[in-house]
């Protein structure tokens, strides 16, 4: 038996603007590279927190275009839906973001008050995947 999947409006538009953050998560590899070849100043904490800011950009956004697809197969609809299909998207803004900017500044060795973002996008991913896994397991 074959099944054809066609994605919602709000999964295709979702996904397009995905996609298109992939430019600045490329803006992203090309700091990175700098920062690693000595070009751009960093402590050792920022490299780090740099690193773990690209990498969960890249690894939250690919996250976040399967979610839409296993939201759509799943016809999740409701409170469980929002959070499902915005939760991890979410996360893959803030996590970044509080990464980012958590380390953002000359010099730095610990982070500054930007860290939140880090612990919101935390609780976003962990709601948008619990929903959409709940989701899955009840459709």
């Amino acid at each position: 038996m074959e099944t054809t999947l066609a994605l919602s409006a709000g999964s295709r538009s979702t996904a397009g603007v995905l996609l298109l953050t992939i430019v600045a998560i490329e803006y992203g590899g090309w700091f990175m590279l700098r920062v690693v070849r000595g070009r751009q100043p960093a402590t050792p904490f920022q490299q780090a927190f740099f690193r773990a800011g690209h990498a969960h950009a890249g690894v939250l956004v690919t996250l976040a275009l399967v979610g839409q697809l296993l939201a759509d197969a799943a016809r999740l609809s409701g409170p469980l839906a929002i959070l499902a299909r915005n939760g991890i998207w979410a996360a893959a803004i803030l996590m970044p973001a509080g990464f980012f900017f958590a380390a953002t500044g000359r010099g730095l060795t610990a982070p500054n008050r930007f860290i939140a973002l880090l612990y919101l996008g935390a609780a976003s991913l962990a709601l948008g995947v619990v929903s959409l896994g709940i989701g899955l397991l009840t459709a």
